[in-house]
């Protein structure tokens, strides 16, 4: 099993759409790319931890490849837009992929590159060596499927 973090706007909704991504075994919501440890939601909404929400991904190579997982990165949101994404604006809703092999950097480069030419815009997605990931709490783990209210599920 592989693994990869990827950050494109609102936990939630992203997590979501790699579930549906035949090949991918599981995901856990997190926070990582900040340097404050074991941060909180609470916290890193405060905009002030350097992490972003995340997805941390675990996926099988045989049934679907690294650069399969980019392109649909890419198609799930706007990387030009710095941080935020639509109505969330915040650093921790920053683009990012966090990776964890040098293969998955070339290849994470390299679409970055076709990406700009794509879009003829500057992409502003944080590419980096994956550092500490920390779940996020449970009542943030694939929220699509819980059908609970935002209001309700929010501790403060």
């Amino acid at each position: 099993m592989e693994k990869v973090i990827f950050g494109a706007g609102c936990f939630w909704g992203v997590q979501d759409d790699f579930d549906k991504i035949k090949g991918v075994k599981k995901t856990t919501v997190g926070y990582s790319g900040g340097d404050y440890k074991d941060p909180t939601y609470k916290d890193v909404c405060s905009d002030v931890t350097g992490h972003a929400e995340v997805v941390l991904v675990e996926y099988d190579e045989k049934i679907i490849s690294f650069k399969k997982l980019l392109e649909k990165f890419w198609e799930m949101h706007d990387p030009t837009t710095g941080n935020r994404q639509g109505v969330d604006v915040g650093s921790q809703y920053r683009s990012t992929i966090y990776y964890f092999t040098e293969k998955q950097r070339k290849e994470a480069m390299e679409s970055k590159k076709e990406e700009e030419k794509k879009l003829k815009k500057k992409i502003t997605t944080e590419i980096k060596k994956a550092e500490e990931f920390y779940k996020a709490e449970d009542y943030h783990q694939h929220y699509h499927k819980k059908g609970f209210s935002f209001k309700k599920l929010l501790p403060f």
